[in-house]
């Protein structure tokens, strides 16, 4: 990791606070737009209602967001990385091999409600012009934002991002003083603070429990929050909340505030059709300007997933959770990556949510429902996490205890909200779910079949081949990718394609490996001698944040050999070498195929097929590992499993 990216970790400074309200709360930063909104729905307003609805909003952000997120998951970072695959990553030293299915599950919930992140925030800000033109139709501004959103990603966030401190920090400040206004005029709304109101709301009030699905999106950004720690620090992250649970607090209490005065109302007599006491609490001049400020403030939280998107997928592929798919590094900044593949889908899959529901207070329905399957399976690595840590088993036993208690009571909360569109994100975290698992369990089935052998038992041969004039030259440097994770092994396949596929003569052999390790910045490789002059293998160990650019980094390892005087990389063809020209380099990737001579199981059978078929629409070897199609070869091997021993031949005369 790089001193500036440990600086990032352990300093506060003043632009690490300001890059913390521009990058981590957009998600929760925005749900003053409809999470009031959806507590109320179009029932009459009820003051105990009110009261109840924002007690629990503040309770949830109190016990949810600040005590499980910023003070104590915050601190199960991976080297200043967060998130549930970094947190996985952490976990899996404890060689404990079902944690790979909350990962894998909170992964995918947390992509799907990626999804529904920006139709959800945009909509409910672009509404805002409803109140001087009920009959205006949004799904069109909305589409055309969302469209322009994903269209600048492939630019990279370098310039957007200064803009984004400066704008949420407007946001925040907006809410603040606009809650502050109400609050003043109503005071007595502060004794909804007392968890009693809270209670007696989900205890008394016949449909008290479900409104928890709706005080639920006031903490859906917390996942996200854990997510982006890499981008900003643990502390600074942890002082702006201060600031940012003030200003979200106070706009929920001033919306409180003015709905207790507007009772026996419903917000619709109050506003309209889409009637949001957001709006309502601001003074008519100053409307226009909140409207602009909450649709700027809504394309930033959309920003925000869709980089934490583009994260996830990042170290899902480095996982072996995800199929290798094309990244692209349109800034120099540490972690700053672009995914084509992602973005488009992301960017079909919000189009079709707004055509889909075409208002936010549809959208609010299907909102968080897989997001709370996310925080379930955080709390079950995060136990395992502080087992890990030796913490005392009294200290994190009533902890996690408490916070499964309260997220499956969200969870039983949301479940209503299936069929009123709850359906669409689970289906789509299903999706994903299947495709990570595929993948995975594919990857596992062909390890546990690929032939390890003893590079030992092929030096002399190799060394032999090396000199055999009788055998035409396929190459003067002849590289291989191998998965062996022991420098005295290979797979067998290799030693099977330099000697018997087509003896591939080349004057130095090189094996490479590349070992994704549990930490997300590290560039380190091993330079192993195992035959001087003839046989050679590097092993990069690279963090899972890292790009895999094989190309490149080969060739920085050539020259430093080269400089260091342990290889002579000079063609050895006589007319060149006297002519000091650089030998030819060539590597050879094996690309399997399932055999016909294979006798699956019909589970195995499902998941290897689906694999084949998921990698032909996925990124091709060489272009994945970064190499230079002009001097790569492939090579098709037959990947043959559960082979039948004896077919019961009989020879007769």
């Amino acid at each position: 990791m790089s001193t500036s990216h440990k600086d990032l970790h352990s300093k506060l400074t003043l632009g690490g606070l300001l890059i913390s309200l521009g990058i981590i709360y957009g998600d929760i930063g925005t749900s003053p737009l409809y999470v009031m909104k959806a507590i109320l729905g179009t029932h009459i307003i009820d003051p105990d209602v009110v009261l109840g609805g924002v007690s629990c909003v503040f309770w949830t952000l109190t016990l949810q967001t600040t005590l499980k997120y910023v003070i104590l998951t915050l601190s199960a970072d991976n080297h200043g990385e967060g998130g549930i695959f970094a947190l996985y990553a952490l976990v899996k030293k404890t060689k404990i091999k079902w944690l790979i299915v909350p990962a894998i599950i909170g992964g995918s919930a947390l992509l799907a409600d990626g999804i529904i992140t920006p139709p959800i925030s945009v909509s409910s800000a672009v509404e805002g012009i409803k109140t001087y033109n009920p009959e205006i139709n949004t799904v069109p501004i909305v589409i055309a934002i969302l469209v322009m959103l994903f269209t600048i990603q492939q630019f990279g966030t370098k310039l957007v991002g200064r803009f984004f401190a400066p704008m949420m920090t407007i946001w925040f400040s907006m809410l603040a003083i606009l809650g502050t206004i109400q609050v003043f005029s109503h005071p007595e709304v502060f004794k909804a603070i007392n968890p009693y109101y809270a209670y007696n709301l989900l205890s008394i009030h016949p449909e008290g429990f479900f409104v928890l699905g709706f005080v639920f999106l006031c903490t859906t950004g917390a996942e996200a929050l854990y997510s982006d720690m890499g981008h900003c620090g643990r502390k600074n992250i942890r002082i702006s909340w201060i600031f940012v649970k003030v200003a979200l607090m106070m706009n929920y209490f001033g919306q409180a505030a003015y709905l207790i005065n507007q009772g026996g109302e419903t917000l619709q007599s109050l506003g309209g059709k889409n009637g949001n006491p957001f709006y309502l609490i601001m003074p008519s001049w100053f409307q226009p300007f909140g409207i602009v400020i909450a649709t700027l403030a809504a394309v930033i939280a959309s920003q925000a997933l869709i980089s934490g998107s583009f994260t996830l997928i990042n170290e899902a592929m480095r996982l072996n959770f995800w199929p290798k798919v094309k990244i692209k590094y349109p800034t120099e900044l540490k972690g700053q990556l672009y995914i084509p593949s992602i973005n488009w889908l992301l960017l079909a899959g919000c189009i079709g949510i707004v055509l889909h529901f075409r208002e936010s207070s549809n959208m609010e329905h299907a909102y968080g429902l897989a997001i709370i399957l996310c925080m379930i399976m955080t709390t079950i690595l995060l136990n395992y996490y502080l087992i890990m840590k030796r913490v005392k088993w009294y200290f994190f036993m009533p902890l996690i205890s408490l916070y499964l208690i309260i997220e499956f009571s969200f969870l039983a909360a949301n479940v209503t909200k299936f069929s009123e569109g709850g359906y669409v994100t689970l289906f789509i975290a299903l999706v994903l779910i299947s495709v990570m698992t595929i993948w995975y369990l594919a990857k596992k089935i062909n390890k546990s079949y690929t032939k390890i052998v003893k590079i030992d038992n092929f030096k002399k041969v190799l060394v032999e081949l090396s000199n055999d004039l009788t055998i035409p030259k396929y190459a003067t440097h002849l590289i291989y990718l191998t998965n062996a994770g022991r420098i005295d092994e290979i797979e067998e396949k290799v030693m099977y394609s330099i000697l018997q596929k087509r003896p591939k003569r080349a004057d130095i052999y090189w094996f490479v490996h590349v070992n994704v390790l549990n930490e997300p910045y590290k560039k380190e490789y091993k330079v192993t001698e195992i035959v001087k002059d003839d046989l050679y293998r590097i092993d990069f160990n690279l963090g899972f944040r890292e790009p895999t650019k094989i190309n490149l980094m080969f060739r920085e390892v050539i020259l430093d050999m080269v400089k260091r005087g342990e290889v002579d990389v000079t063609s050895r063809y006589e007319s060149l070498n006297k002519n000091n020209i650089i030998g030819d380099f060539k590597f050879v990737l094996s690309e399997k195929f399932l055999s016909n001579d294979s006798d699956l199981l019909w589970h195995e059978k499902i998941i290897m097929n689906s694999y084949f078929l998921i990698k032909k629409l996925s990124l091709s070897e060489e272009s994945a590992f970064g190499l230079d199609s002009s001097s790569v070869k492939i090579e098709k091997f037959p990947m043959v499993l559960h082979a039948p021993e004896n077919l019961g031949l009989h020879r007769i005369k």
